[in-house]
């Protein structure tokens, strides 16, 4: 293979001109990618563009997909190493390409091990000022925001990264549609209150004052992911919260039980298979005091509880608890939108919504939330 000997090696804390997306400590040497959809974009004139890579993980390997003038053209898993890995080769090199470099899988809480970090790029040409977007939008959710089940055939229900997809899923098609920038704060099977088993430590409000608090161990620790969030730094003027759905699937699923302390924990039924009024009250509870931190920390956003997709069992359980909290705070920027369910044409891998389903959520979606940045 012939060399390009016009390549020449940079940190990326060296480089002007980069835009990065998604949480993250702010630190460039190296920078982390922790959630799915974070990224770093360039607008790059040059003929190769390449990156190094530093992987980790025990069980869960990172995947990142490559996005070039709007066009997904490679998706590809990373093997644990530090190396190099060539973004593009052979393009024209007076053209300006625009390119994100986009983790593709989720913050992957059952594995401590898990990490993918940027080190350099070796580049032939100049990097360009990349113009920031006129909105920013933050996505909060589970599985179906993660973009699990939508890559693969409908057979498949091995529970691994290959079938998750920050591209495929309805958070990055709202944002482009919006010409927004947008952030993912998400976690298959956790909720608002408990995870699907019922296990009230799995829920995404704990952890959203962290920047990626919903890890663990001390290499997670290491890499800033538990450090407080500088919201400042980054305003999102909607807040769109896909919860619900797991908190649901816990009134259906056995007692989980802590087997270090015995605690253990169970949404009910009753007999007749309404839910427990305590135990709704309880997710409802949850809801209003979510709606309460994320206000806390996102002072002008329209937050927009977005419940769907995967069936609308505790909606009316929702829309109470959003009452509640306008009535308490008198807070008229919240609102509640149902999601399209997903049909059985639009069915996906692991029986999640597929892209088709993604793509029409994302449609509905994109117009509520277009009226919304329309009246400021």
């Amino acid at each position: 293979m012939q060399k390009n000997k016009n390549l020449k090696q940079q940190a990326l804390s060296d480089i002007e001109h980069i835009q990065v997306h998604g949480r993250t400590t702010g630190n460039l040497s190296p920078l982390t990618l922790f959630w799915t959809g974070s990224a770093v974009e360039f607008n790059a004139k040059g003929a190769e563009l390449w990156l190094e890579l530093e992987v980790d993980y025990e069980v869960y390997e990172p995947w990142i997909g490559i996005v070039i003038n709007g066009a997904v053209v490679s998706r590809q898993m990373l093997v644990a190493g530090r190396y190099w890995v060539c973004i593009f080769r052979g393009m024209n090199a007076d053209a300006v390409k625009n390119v994100r470099i986009v983790k593709e899988v989720q913050a992957m809480s059952g594995d401590p091990g898990c990490s993918l970090q940027i080190h350099a790029v070796r580049f032939d040409g100049q990097f360009l000022p990349v113009e920031d977007k006129p909105y920013k939008l933050e996505f909060i959710g589970d599985s179906i925001t993660s973009g699990e089940g939508t890559v693969g055939a409908k057979t498949e229900e091995d529970w691994i990264p290959m079938w998750f997809s920050a591209l495929s899923n309805y958070a990055a098609m709202t944002a482009e549609s919006l010409n927004a920038d947008y952030r993912v704060i998400s976690q298959s099977g956790w909720g608002v209150l408990t995870a699907w088993d019922n296990n009230p430590h799995c829920n995404l409000p704990d952890h959203y004052g962290q920047v990626c608090g919903l890890l663990s161990g001390p290499k997670n620790e290491a890499l800033g992911a538990f450090r407080a969030n500088d919201f400042d730094a980054w305003q999102p003027d909607v807040v769109i919260i896909n919860l619900g759905t797991n908190d649901g699937s816990a009134f259906h699923s056995p007692e989980w039980s802590d087997q270090a302390t015995g605690e253990t924990r169970k949404q009910r039924l009753n007999e007749d298979g309404t839910y427990h009024a305590e135990d709704l009250k309880s997710f409802e509870e949850a809801v209003r005091s979510f709606l309460a931190k994320l206000r806390k920390n996102n002072k002008k956003a329209h937050l927009v509880w977005a419940y769907g997709m995967l069936g609308i069992p505790l909606m009316p359980a929702i829309y109470r608890a959003v009452d509640a909290y306008v009535n308490e705070t008198g807070d008229k920027r919240v609102s509640v939108f149902q999601l399209p369910d997903m049909t059985e044409e639009a069915i996906g891998s692991r029986s999640h919504p597929g892209a088709a389903a993604h793509e029409k959520a994302s449609k509905e979606l994109t117009g509520y939330i277009r009226e919304i940045l329309r009246q400021g």
